[in-house]
C-alpha cells in the first residue's frame, strides 16, 4: 500500500468518525436534528440505511459548515477542533479556491 492511498484511507475514516459525532451531536439536539432531516430531505427511518453513503455524510458536514453557531456549538459540545471539521469537509468536497491545493 503506497502512502498516498494509506493518507487517503486516513482521511476517509476520519471525515467518517467526524460526520458520525455530528450525528450523535444533534441526535441530542432535537431541534438541530430536526432542521438538518428537513433540509437533508432525509427521514429518521432512512438514517439507517443511508449512514454510509459519502453523500449523506458530506451533508452532514455541510450542514454543520454552513451556519457557524452550528459549528461552534458542535466543537464546544464535543470538544473537536474546528479543524477537524474543515478537513471533513475538504475530503468530502475537494479542495477550495483559497486553500492551496489546486
Amino acid at each position: 500500500m503506497s502512502a498516498k492511498t494509506s493518507a487517503q484511507d486516513t482521511a476517509r475514516i476520519r471525515a467518517e468518525e467526524t460526520a458520525g459525532a455530528v450525528l450523535g451531536w444533534m441526535a441530542g439536539e432535537p431541534d438541530m436534528l430536526q432542521r438538518f432531516l428537513a433540509l437533508s430531505g432525509v427521514t429518521p427511518d432512512q438514517i439507517r440505511s443511508v449512514i454510509a453513503d459519502p453523500g449523506f455524510l458530506a451533508g452532514v458536514i455541510d450542514f454543520v459548515m454552513s451556519h457557524e453557531p452550528t459549528l461552534l456549538a458542535f466543537c464546544e459540545a464535543t470538544d473537536t477542533r474546528p479543524e477537524t471539521v474543515v478537513a471533513a469537509h475538504h475530503h468530502y468536497s475537494g479542495p477550495y479556491i483559497g486553500s492551496g491545493d489546486f
